[in-house]
């Protein structure tokens, strides 16, 4: 067993633009905001050095680089509609336009011996969290560019001292240049960590409610065929009367008989039909009964007989009380839940998958186990996260073991993978009875074992 890729949803029915940066995942809006305030406090930095503290400043200079953005800004906004998404490759543009932007103020402004040189981290922390590994690399390194000239060739900083302009000495200025470029590389690095991980955690949360959500469909369609059933079922009570009516009148020798006993029992048929799928649920199918836990797991592994695929036997283990053996109602969460471990299992496993039950006064246990490989020890640890798979293949996007143990922690279950000391992967799952017993979805809190 691994953590393989899911079985619902396949990779097209999920949202677009998930997953992929080139799917757009920021707006053209939300940048130009950005810029503009960053541009009404470069504006209001150069007012208050220049005309408040009446500092020396080459202000023409300094208000055309600002000018230059308000006008990529205006143009932008007038280009796009408000709601317009970029693309990976423009956005980074975007932000390098920023990089080089605000490099040519501090050279104006004093180099690194400006304070205000620690936004130069800005474009780049921003690319780490919304775009691509490739665009936030090419940022960082334009990044670090801008601080290694800036450390060697600047304009002296706007500075009305006594002796002239200031100048910091060769060391603190090194010193600086150090710590912006090693905080560059640490926020890059953490905020695209952090930033993958949110993307993944909500593309994989996507997936499970895509899941759920056509069970809730499934569910309304069998609600709509009964009711259809009952609104027919009194014009077809109707047909089958008047048919018989007219049999008997014409007779068994009539040139219609042949045609009016067709449409009785065509009518029976169809009243035959319609009560099938006017039946209840619990009524029509055993699925919503509730099931002893060696009927559940034999359910739950049917849909993987394979006579190509390995033997899936259920084993009961042989101390556990018989007349205490637990039920549940095989909820979708349940099902689905063993299912994919089955599914998952089979497919690594070289000959045999047995589904181990067992319990006692106060807790259920099951364990899926199989004779493959087992678990990577590397990714042991990780197995159940989202997108955590030991295959790529084509359609696959590593969710399966994760949706499965989302749906059984529903149940109240406490989930655990392994390695057998004897070969193959092991997932353990305990509940306490009065979880399974009640059958409720979301509100059992999990066990530890």
């Amino acid at each position: 067993m691994s953590a393989a890729g899911p079985t619902l949803p396949p990779a097209g029915s999920l949202p677009p633009g998930m997953g992929s940066p080139d799917g757009g995942r920021v707006r053209a809006h939300t940048l130009v905001t950005i810029r503009w305030l960053a541009i009404a406090g470069q504006l209001a930095a150069i007012m208050l050095v220049s005309q408040g503290l009446r500092f020396p400043l080459p202000l023409l200079e300094c208000v055309a680089a600002v000018g230059a953005s308000a006008l990529l800004n205006l143009a932008t906004t007038l280009a796009r509609p408000a709601n317009a998404r970029l693309t990976d490759g423009q956005a980074a543009l975007f932000l390098a336009f920023d990089v080089c932007q605000l490099a040519v103020l501090l050279q104006l402004t004093g180099g690194l011996a400006n304070p205000f040189s620690v936004l130069v981290l800005a474009p780049a922390t921003i690319s780490a969290t919304i775009l691509s590994v490739r665009s936030t690399v090419v940022l960082a390194g334009m990044s670090l560019i801008a601080v290694t000239m800036l450390a060697v060739w600047h304009h002296p900083l706007p500075w009305d001292g006594e002796g002239g302009p200031l100048a910091l000495p060769p060391l603190y200025v090194a010193g600086v240049w150090a710590a912006l470029v090693l905080s560059l590389l640490f926020l890059t690095v953490y905020a695209a960590r952090v930033a993958a991980e949110a993307r993944r955690m909500s593309d994989a949360l996507s997936a499970t409610q895509i899941a759920l959500s056509r069970e809730q469909q499934l569910s309304a369609v069998g609600a709509l065929a009964a009711a259809a059933a009952h609104e027919l079922g009194t014009p077809l009570g109707t047909i089958a009367i008047v048919a018989r009516e007219l049999e008997r009148d014409l007779g068994p020798d009539g040139p219609q008989a042949e045609d009016l006993a067709l449409l009785v029992s065509e009518s029976a048929r169809c009243r035959e039909i319609l009560a099938r799928l006017a039946r209840a649920p619990e009524q029509a199918s055993p699925a919503f009964k509730r099931l002893g836990l060696p009927e559940l797991l034999e359910s739950a592994a049917a849909p993987y007989r394979r006579s190509s695929g390995p033997e899936i036997v259920v084993e009961i283990d042989p101390g556990s009380d018989r007349a205490q053996m637990p039920d549940a109602a095989p909820v979708p969460e349940l099902l689905h839940g063993l299912g994919n471990l089955v599914e998952n299992a089979s497919q690594f496993a070289t000959g045999r998958v047995t589904l181990w039950l067992g319990w006692d006064p106060r807790y259920i246990t099951i364990e899926v186990r199989d004779d493959g490989p087992g678990f990577p020890a590397d990714l042991l640890p990780w197995i159940g996260e989202p997108y955590m798979s030991t295959r790529r293949e084509a359609g696959r996007m590593g969710l399966g073991v994760f949706i499965a143990k989302t749906l059984l922690a529903r149940t109240g279950a406490d989930v655990r993978f392994a390695n057998r000391p004897e070969g193959g992967a092991v997932v353990s799952l305990r509940w306490s009875r009065s979880a399974l017993a009640g059958g409720s979805k979301g509100a059992a809190r999990p066990v530890s074992f």
